[in-house]
């Protein structure tokens, strides 16, 4: 018999901000190996167009106008999405948003407030409701689940005048071993991701910056910006029956930038 287990046919992965960035690169790759996939996202455009590429793979796909800041919300997209798909077998908490300051003395409380709210606030309502789910379906005698949280770098750099997001980033990490200790029992594990710097919105501005791309850029080792389609593979493994004994880690995807 062929070793297959990264075909993900007849699993369902559920990615909060899976619209455009980081999040569609793993969507992608999730349905190009054969899940279904659910999408969040704020933006109901974005989730048309992006509904609309993840179908062309032959797979179920169903994008939800969810904010996961809005505890109400986000119980009601997962009830939603489950009664839709079945079930949820792994759920990747990628939404977030940047907000910084000229520096830290100048941190708006708003703004820190803001980041707070989608960025480990979003986290914890989608997890949450993401355990209640996975709980019910083991204690039903259908073990199983994966977790997964898109962190950053900035959780373990630091990251200047970025207070407020960098807080964010390291906390979901403390989240996600909780959650891995609490939840093996129930065959659900959970794992972080951390990007490095990578070409998407959130960075436009970097991206812009001659002076980024003449002092940051060349000291990745990869000598290049990174990609949300170099995000597919981590996501399948995560989602696949590969990664079921590989739980409370954190994935570090920068192209070799932090240990350089």
């Amino acid at each position: 018999m062929a070793y297959a287990p990264f075909n993900l046919k007849g699993k369902v992965a559920l990615v909060t901000g899976g619209n455009r960035g980081i999040g569609f690169g793993m969507a992608e790759a999730l349905a190009q190996a054969g899940a279904d996939v659910v999408i969040w996202g704020s933006n109901a455009d974005y989730n048309t167009a992006a509904e609309g590429k993840l179908t062309g793979y032959g797979v179920r796909v169903k994008a939800q106008q969810v904010n996961v800041a809005d505890e109400t919300a986000v119980a009601e997209g997962m009830e939603e999405a489950v009664a839709a798909m079945g079930r949820v077998d792994t759920v990747i908490a990628n939404a977030g948003i940047g907000g910084g300051a000229p520096s830290f003395a100048e941190f708006s409380t708003e703004t820190y407030r803001r980041v707070l709210s989608v960025n480990l606030d979003g986290v914890f309502f989608t997890f949450r409701e993401a355990c209640k789910h996975m709980i019910e379906r083991s204690k039903a005698g259908d073990p199983g689940g994966s977790i997964v949280v898109t962190s950053s770098l900035s959780a373990i750099s630091g990251a200047a005048r970025n207070e407020a997001y960098a807080s964010t980033k390291g906390a979901v990490i403390s989240m996600i071993k909780a959650i891995a200790v609490e939840h093996a029992r129930y065959g659900v594990r959970a794992n972080a991701i951390l990007p490095g710097w990578i070409a998407t919105d959130m960075t436009q501005g970097a991206q812009d910056s001659p002076a980024f791309a003449e002092k940051v850029i060349p000291r990745v080792p990869a000598r290049r910006w990174g990609e949300p389609a170099d995000f597919g593979g981590i996501a399948v493994y995560l989602a696949s029956d590969a990664s079921k004994y590989h739980s409370g880690d954190s994935f570090v995807i920068d192209g070799g930038y932090s240990i350089f």
